[in-house]
């Protein structure tokens, strides 16, 4: 099947044109592009960009379709904000948040997931239901990263929180931060879920095989 790339800014600039049309095998995923795309051009190790597929962005992993548009879109201009963060109700896919945050300069990538557990409080799991007020949340999250980006310079992160029905053993967030040293980015995560549990207005719902209750804390 065939796909429509088009290039903008630096990833333009690297592959020496503005557009391609590129034919792939059925099922093929936007990261399998990209890896096709680095082959033949290694100048492209190291690019930061975040993929859209069609004019909405997408992960790593989604599928690919005939004549869908692909776009690779380097960091916009306008500061050092948040490279990624979201509240979904998808899955969420790690590699995205890396391929948002890790660049050749860095020597450590910390991921930190978030994951549902099948006991609480010495009762048995279900699933979980999550609720936000979205805005707000997306809001709070990002003036989070702004604070890591105050407090550790050469750190990057990046959050995608999850919402709606979540079985045991699924994410319902994951953090990722990129920094040239470890230790940094041990800490910089650490904070990152510390204050999205104080300050982001998403709330839990622990459904049991006896019974359901929100989480609040103190």
């Amino acid at each position: 099947m065939r796909v429509r790339l088009r290039y903008f800014a630096s990833i333009r600039e690297a592959l020496g044109r503005r557009e391609e049309a590129l034919d792939v095998p059925p099922g093929s995923t936007v990261s399998q592009v990209w890896e096709r795309l680095l082959a033949a051009q290694p100048a492209l190790a190291g690019q930061r960009y975040r993929p859209a597929v069609n004019q909405e962005y997408a992960g790593a992993e989604t599928v690919l379709h005939e004549e869908d548009e692909v776009v690779f879109i380097p960091p916009v201009s306008g500061g050092a904000g948040p490279a990624l963060c979201r509240v979904t109700g998808e899955p969420i896919d790690a590699a995205e948040l890396i391929a948002a945050v890790q660049t050749a300069a860095d020597g450590a990538l910390c991921l930190f997931y978030g994951v549902v557990r099948e006991d609480s409080r010495q009762r048995t799991v279900r699933y979980l239901e999550y609720d936000a007020y979205p805005e707000m949340a997306e809001k709070k999250m990002r003036q989070i990263l702004d604070e890591v980006a105050q407090r550790w310079p050469e750190q990057r992160a990046a959050i995608v929180h999850r919402v709606g029905k979540l079985e045991v053993g699924e994410a319902s967030v994951v953090i990722a931060v990129a920094s040239p040293h470890r230790g940094e980015s041990f800490e910089a995560c650490r904070y990152v879920i510390d204050r999205v549990k104080q300050e982001v207005p998403i709330w839990k719902k622990e459904v049991f095989t006896d019974g359901e209750a929100w989480v609040e804390g103190s």
